[in-house]
């Protein structure tokens, strides 16, 4: 077996590593100027504020686990990179950094209710790029308005503030007073130097992701089941997006897909937000939930953007609302070009079934999306499930109206976005499995993977381990149709083999071999099965 194959496949998994050591982080530990490096085999406990200063650089290794202690307002705990700050927390599909709570185990799926949130505070970036606030800068919410680290704002639309890759933020959003929350992921004017890719936010009490202003471009990104909206902008962002996720439910309070806000004082303040954001699904909270405010894309507050190639589902209210309640609002921005929604599906969206009652009856609203081709249109998902059931799968079927050619808008011909075949945030590839909470926790379905062709082969099977996870034995069964040569071997997460349990002639039926994994540290292995040229493979834990 090829080693580049195998390494394809690792990608499922997310190793829980043993830990060395857990390392408290105050904030006296990053200063100004310092290179600071975080490493895998140690836990790192953020307790209280701790600022990535000026002119520092914080590392983190892949695989590193960062988490949060608890507290309220000033004894909340969050990781901050300052303005003049870099953080280079780049993860991988096979070792993703995770932020979480200290009361998370991650050894476990039960430790803790899967919709508990707030438990500790967050991760916010605050870059030099433009705003359209009155002084162009600002001091970040959710941070004591007294400290002077809290700003954000400049003239760098370029800044960089470093590199986010493969990082899960949990049960984060601490509520530091009334009404003031720290979001999953805040980026405060970050500029579009900073690279932001394959980002979960699981859970978090207030919102997702907050844009402040800024240039900053982000890919793959996951919102689930937050607290308020999943995506939200304000205060002249312009970034561009793709692949974006939004799984929302659980919560009473949690409110839109994206509330999407232009400026503060004024209203039509410059440079107007026009963020463009391609490929995205977002998924409400499904028919029976009287969330009152759980409803698509909000444009307010004189806010533009282009929102192309989506998939809405199973939102309780409305989709779309574009609002005309000030001098020149975001119906002007239609007016103007610099708003549109094209090329989406819409589906099962409250009680619409007219482009009237899903643009929140608003004519203007029904006029945009009754053009530009929109549809009204079962995109045939795979599962909307929204609890670990392993029934979550958001990919539309490759036979229905998400990959119809003619209804794919053409991406804007630049280096960063992707030309697809299909609308909506996934295609073939369900690229949240093996590093999300989603799949740590059992939402997402366990799809094996056929080296040879990527589809089970119809000559064999192999089945799940049981138990999984295990300690230390686990059996594995597999089915041959026709006698001939079968190889099982197990690998670790480097691709390393570590265990050969089969190799020779079998007859055709099923079959069962039993892996002893004493001595070998806890982690997620890759079963692979090796038969008539071809290849298949499972994950399975070993847990200590």
């Amino acid at each position: 077996m090829k080693r580049c194959l195998l390494l394809s496949l690792l990608a499922l998994a997310t190793p829980f590593a043993a830990r060395a050591a857990e390392i408290t982080v105050t904030d006296a530990d990053i200063l100004p100027g310092q290179n600071v490096t975080w490493t895998a085999d140690n836990t790192y406990i953020l307790d209280h504020w701790v600022f990535v200063d000026s002119l520092a650089t914080l590392t983190i290794q892949p695989g590193t686990v960062v988490k949060g202690m608890p507290g309220a307002a000033e004894n909340s705990s969050a990781l901050i990179v300052c303005r003049g700050g870099q953080i280079f927390a780049e993860g991988t599909a096979q070792q993703p950094i995770i932020f979480t709570s200290v009361s998370d185990d991650l050894s476990r799926t039960d430790d803790i209710p899967l919709e508990t949130n707030g438990l500790w505070g967050g991760l916010i970036i605050l870059g030099r790029a433009t705003n359209n606030l009155v002084s162009g800068q600002g001091h970040i919410e959710g941070i004591d308005p007294l400290e002077p680290r809290g700003w954000y704002g400049g003239t760098d639309d370029h800044d960089n503030s470093g590199v986010l890759r493969y990082v899960s933020i949990r049960h984060a959003g601490t509520e530091i007073g009334a009404g003031n929350e720290i979001n999953g992921l805040t980026l405060g004017s970050v500029g579009d130097g900073t690279t932001i890719e394959y980002i979960e936010v699981f859970n978090n009490y207030d919102d997702g992701i907050e844009f402040f202003g800024g240039t900053v471009n982000t890919k793959y990104v996951v919102a689930a089941f937050c607290g308020d909206d999943s995506f939200d902008w304000d205060q002249g962002y312009r970034g561009k997006n793709q692949f974006w996720f939004a799984l929302q439910g659980w919560h009473e309070a949690a409110n839109r897909l994206a509330e999407m806000d232009g400026g503060e004082d004024p209203k039509d303040a410059q440079p107007y937000a026009t963020p463009i954001v391609y490929n995205w699904t977002g998924i409400g909270a499904g028919a029976g939930e009287a969330f009152a405010e759980n409803q698509g894309l909000k444009f307010r507050e004189a806010t533009g953007g282009f929102w192309s190639n989506g998939i809405m589902t199973d939102y309780t209210g409305w989709g779309v609302d574009i609002e005309n309640k000030s001098a020149y609002d975001s119906e002007e921005q239609l007016a103007d070009g610099r708003l549109a929604v094209t090329n989406n599906i819409f589906f099962n969206i409250g009680s619409g079934t007219t482009w009237d009652a899903i643009g929140n009856n608003k004519a203007y609203t029904s006029a945009a999306l009754s053009a530009n081709g929109n549809r009204m249109v079962d995109p045939s998902l795979g599962g909307i499930s929204r609890t670990n059931d392993g029934k979550l799968d958001p990919r539309p079927a490759s036979n229905g109206p998400a990959f119809e050619a003619a209804h794919v808008k053409t991406v804007p011909a630049d280096n960063f976005f992707i030309q697809t075949s299909y609308v909506g945030a996934f295609g073939t590839d369900l690229w949240i499995q093996g590093w999300t909470a989603l799949d740590a926790y059992g939402f997402l379905p366990d799809i094996p993977t056929s080296v040879e062709d990527n589809a089970a082969p119809v000559a064999f099977n192999l089945g799940q381990n049981f138990p999984n996870p295990f300690n230390p034995s686990t059996t594995i069964s597999f089915a041959v149709s026709a006698p001939g040569a079968v190889k099982l071997s197990i690998y670790d997460v480097t691709g390393q083999k570590v265990a050969t349990l089969v190799d020779g002639v079998r007859s055709a039926g099923t079959h069962t071999a039993v892996w002893n994994a004493k001595g070998f540290a806890s982690g997620t292995y890759l079963c692979v099965l090796e038969n008539g040229g071809k290849s298949f493979s499972r994950k399975m834990t070993l847990l200590k």
